[in-house]
């Protein structure tokens, strides 16, 4: 006789909502599936552990008496109308535990080695002018426009910012799915970035799915979050002019900070045809032509409407070209970048070292076999 587990349906579906998967993608592993929803047959334990594992859900939940409410564990700064009134996702909670736990392992590690508190968290507020705090983080991160003009170009500066804000502290991570698990992206409608803020371990993730010429706004972004001393979520672009004040401001300082607006008033060429202007200081300040068109607003050059006209199809374009870059790479410098090369060093060195177990190395790192382990060691400088 078939042993089935009385469940509630609701949470079924509550699972499947959660997760982002539609019952008509998963009935061909569960025949029984849809009886399952509707209460006419209930599961048995097997089924309903793959099902738990199917929808990224902890088999706990489904023995509960109803749907629990899942609120994002940090502040929700996200604009946008589908993001904010949707149910958090499945993904983008993991991640955000994921990181915070990351988060924790490297304060205690901090804490081991008597590190001081990070004086830029928390060192200014939304009253201050943006453009002072603008040149304080360029000042603090050492990325002024002199140096960023000898770059190639602005995938390379945005390369080289991750860089030097890792250097003060920072730890940046850049991943677009959960973890290491490729079947389980993550997505840009839901957040853009978030930003974990802390005195010792203060943490950016940046949505990996979306375009890189978007992912540099969204750092310089969520750098402002940091400098306030505020966690939080967010879905902006450079474009928006957010109605909440932290939002607006954050976006105003990553504008101000990766263009500042004298120097443009400086070099604007006003005689060049838009699109060839946008493209000459794009390669100036080494910044997506997005970045470039919001700054052009705040010059007064673009009207609102021009703004978003110009900004969707500049958009549009973007999204093109990199279409046709392709994707792969290699994975270890991936690794670098998916959790932090500060991060990984830090871990590697340390079970090495034999004060963090293998187990939970692998876990932070998203990594399974050994040689994977050692040969990041190796690239890291860490292991012969």
């Amino acid at each position: 006789m078939t042993t089935r587990v009385p469940v509630n349906p609701d949470l079924l579906g509550w699972a499947l909502e959660r997760a982002g998967v539609s019952a008509d993608a998963l009935v061909g592993r569960f025949p029984k599936l849809r009886e399952w929803l509707s209460g006419e047959l209930a599961p048995t334990l097997k089924q309903l552990e793959a099902f738990a594992a199917a929808t990224h859900t902890a088999i706990g939940l489904l023995f509960l008496p109803q749907p629990p409410d899942e609120p994002l564990p940090i502040p929700d700064f996200r604009t946008l109308p589908e993001a904010r009134l949707s149910r958090p996702s499945a993904s983008l909670l993991d991640t955000i535990y994921l990181c915070q736990q990351r988060q924790a392992w490297y304060r205690d590690h901090l804490y081991l080695y008597g590190a001081q508190p990070l004086d830029f968290v928390g060192s200014v507020s939304v009253a201050d002018e943006v453009p002072e705090v603008a040149a304080r983080i360029t000042r603090a991160i050492g990325f002024d426009l002199a140096e960023r003009r000898q770059l190639p170009n602005w995938s390379e500066a945005l390369r080289r910012l991750i860089a030097l804000i890792e250097d003060t502290g920072v730890l940046v991570m850049v991943s677009g799915v959960v973890g290491s698990n490729t079947h389980r992206p993550l997505r840009v409608e839901e957040f853009r970035g978030f930003a974990l803020a802390d005195a010792l371990a203060p943490l950016i993730f940046i949505n990996g799915k979306d375009s890189k010429a978007a992912q540099m706004f969204t750092l310089a972004h969520e750098l402002a979050h940091l400098w306030l001393g505020e966690s939080g979520i967010s879905d902006v672009q450079a474009a928006t002019r957010p109605d909440e004040a932290t939002e607006r401001w954050c976006n105003a300082v990553a504008a101000e900070l990766l263009v500042p607006l004298e120097t443009l008033r400086e070099v604007y060429q006003p005689d060049q045809a838009l699109q060839a202007e946008m493209q000459r200081l794009a390669r100036w300040f080494k910044v997506s032509t997005l970045v470039i068109v919001r700054r052009l607003f705040d010059l007064g050059v673009l009207d609102e409407e021009m703004l978003w006209h110009t900004y969707r199809e500049e958009l549009e374009r973007v999204k093109a070209l990199t279409k046709t870059e392709g994707g792969g790479g290699d994975f270890y410098n991936s690794l670098g970048v998916r959790v932090s090369k500060r991060f990984a060093s830090a871990v590697v060195g340390s079970t090495l070292e034999g004060q963090t177990a293998f187990t939970d190395a692998f876990r932070m790192l998203g990594i399974k076999k050994s040689a994977t382990f050692y040969e990041e060691a190796r690239r890291l400088g860490l292991h012969g």
